[in-house]
């Protein structure tokens, strides 16, 4: 037994010490959502787009990596796999985002306080990823239940014929549908709007309803496809 441990702790080890000389890969993200459909979808959206710019038409000294992985865990579990995956990816991501929800989850403002204290990004919303889509077609400030949300885009969708004419979490191609009109350009401005008020060190994410950081991420993202 104690020769196992000290094997297991001399390959800890030496990953750890692998990692740290690494050098960190230029223009590379991973990107760790709570949500295992509707979220991966849209970013992987974003992610074909630039992968075909990027390959088609600009001429950039590296390409953007962009890694997506949907869980569908808690916030807490979420940060230890995504923190499991950085240790175990081949390459030094230079930059890490978790995506998440406030939903029902108590350790919301404790989980974004632990992500930025690991040197990762939090892309939360509060309440819900839904009001993140709702944003591409209208502005809202009010706190509203995910539920309500949803009933909301269900209202977008039959009156502009998205999709089924419903709102699903499992359309593949979400991101192409909400970007109709200049959609994700309008969800850009729309969420600086609301949250020009909100102040990290006053104010707790919990209680800013509704709230969302996701554009932070998608503006990221979208300057590959801006240039």
């Amino acid at each position: 037994m104690g020769t196992d441990n000290l094997f297991q702790k001399r390959r800890e080890d030496r990953r750890r010490r692998q990692y740290e000389t690494k050098t960190p890969r230029a223009n590379s993200y991973l990107i760790v959502t709570e949500g295992k459909r509707t979220e991966p979808y849209y970013f992987n959206g974003l992610k074909k787009l630039i992968s075909e710019k990027v390959g088609g038409t600009v001429n950039v000294v590296q390409a953007p990596v962009i890694d997506i992985c949907g869980k569908g865990w808690s916030t807490n579990k979420l940060l230890e796999t995504a923190e499991k995956m950085v240790k175990e990816a081949k390459i030094l991501y230079q930059h890490v985002w978790v995506v998440f929800d406030k939903d029902d989850f108590g350790d919301f403002d404790q989980a974004i306080k632990a992500a930025e204290e690991k040197g990762y990004h939090a892309a939360w919303s509060n309440q819900s990823f839904e009001y993140w889509l709702y944003l591409h077609f209208h502005y809202s400030d009010s706190g509203l239940h995910r539920d309500q949300w949803n009933e909301k885009l269900n209202q977008i969708f039959q009156e502009n014929k998205l999709g089924e004419g419903t709102y699903k979490k499992n359309y593949e191609d979400i991101y192409d549908m909400v970007n109709s009109y200049d959609g994700v350009n309008m969800a850009i401005r729309n969420a600086k709007r609301r949250m020009a008020g909100f102040d990290k060190m006053r104010d707790r994410a919990s209680e800013y309803d509704p709230g969302t950081m996701i554009y932070k991420l998608v503006e990221n993202l979208k300057s590959y496809l801006d240039e």
